[in-house]
């Protein structure tokens, strides 16, 4: 296997998942200066968190390609609380599009994760509480996240992807780059490995 080039960089709220953009919003070219890596999948411009960016096609296919169902851990916050049924319906999975999402690891945080402010806040309503949830899931559909928790009635209203298999935000802030040592890459190519 050839070294990799791989960097973990956490994507802020407002920036596209690519270099260039016509319309001149923010990308990844105003935090990222480096040519020749690509991301391995995407993250919509009002999500934040971890996007993982290689010189590698070989490693950018096994990140993106969903019968490798390599695991991608998300901090969502939620309007209300969801009870039990709602929680179970998530693990289940939920129909998006006429399509059944794959079974979710799911858990309510007991607490709100420390993370960041974002620098356009969430929409606050004094009558409507929020809450944490930890979503695990081994697929990566179009706003898939937003789709499911809106499925059972409780709106996204921050969303954080903070792991992508063995890789994580950690030590890092929004706009932070860092590149993964080989051990890092080799460690991800045999998480990889293992799910195929």
């Amino acid at each position: 296997m050839p070294a990799a080039r791989v960097i973990r960089f956490w994507k802020p709220y407002g920036v596209l998942t690519q270099f260039t953009d016509k319309e001149g919003r923010p990308t990844l070219a105003d935090y990222i200066d480096l040519s020749g890596i690509y991301a391995a999948g995407r993250l919509d411009y009002d999500s934040e968190g971890l996007l993982i960016l290689t010189d590698s096609g070989r490693l950018n296919h096994r990140l993106t390609q969903p019968q490798y169902e390599h695991p991608r851990t998300y901090l969502v916050q939620v309007e209300r609380i969801p009870d039990t049924e709602a929680l179970q319906k998530l693990r289940e999975g939920v129909v998006i599009k006429g399509q059944k999402t794959r079974p979710a690891r799911v858990r309510l945080l007991d607490a709100p994760p420390d993370l960041p402010e974002r620098p356009v806040p969430i929409r606050y309503r004094k009558n409507v509480p929020d809450c944490w949830l930890e979503l695990i899931l081994t697929e990566g559909r179009n706003r898939q996240v937003r789709r499911m928790t809106a499925a059972v009635g409780h709106p996204t209203l921050r969303l954080v992807r903070w792991a992508i298999g063995t890789i994580t935000l950690d030590g890092l802030k929004p706009g932070q780059w860092a590149e993964l040592t080989q051990a890092d890459v080799r460690a991800l190519w045999q998480s990889l490995q293992r799910r195929t």
